[in-house]
């Protein structure tokens, strides 16, 4: 069974950062390394439905960002520690949300994967509140 376990989220001022980490474990992750699996980020703010915010080949060289956190967010991986992150700087208000970490299996080590369908296993989520 490969879980994924976000860190905690938090408050912070529109304009502050805050850096979110998701760890990838289970029973030998399925057989498969941790880089074997393609990661990203997604969100859902109340009332809303659940959007992407970024994505992460296998590899770390192939990122996926969506319009409005370019230049602001930034995914990367640490495949030793089985982690991911999500810097996220510039934070406004309307990055209000709760965070979700997702990863799937792929063969293709620069896959980025940007659709939630596509995403295996998930977080339970962590609540990231950015006030004005």
């Amino acid at each position: 069974q490969v879980q994924l376990v976000e860190s905690e989220g938090g408050l912070v001022q529109a304009g502050g950062s805050l850096r979110l980490s998701c760890v990838l474990s289970g029973r030998s992750l399925n057989n498969y390394a941790m880089d074997m699996y393609a990661m990203g980020w997604f969100r859902q703010a109340p009332g809303m439905e659940r959007e992407f915010v970024a994505a992460i080949s296998r590899n770390g060289a192939y990122t996926s960002y969506r319009d409005s956190v370019k230049g602001r967010f930034t995914i990367t991986r640490d495949n030793v520690k089985s982690t991911v992150y999500l810097q996220m700087n510039t934070l406004k208000p309307e990055d209000t949300a709760v965070y979700y970490c997702a990863g799937r299996y792929v063969g293709d080590p620069t896959r980025v994967v940007v659709t939630d369908l596509y995403y295996e296993y998930w977080g339970l989520g962590t609540q990231v509140t950015v006030s004005s």
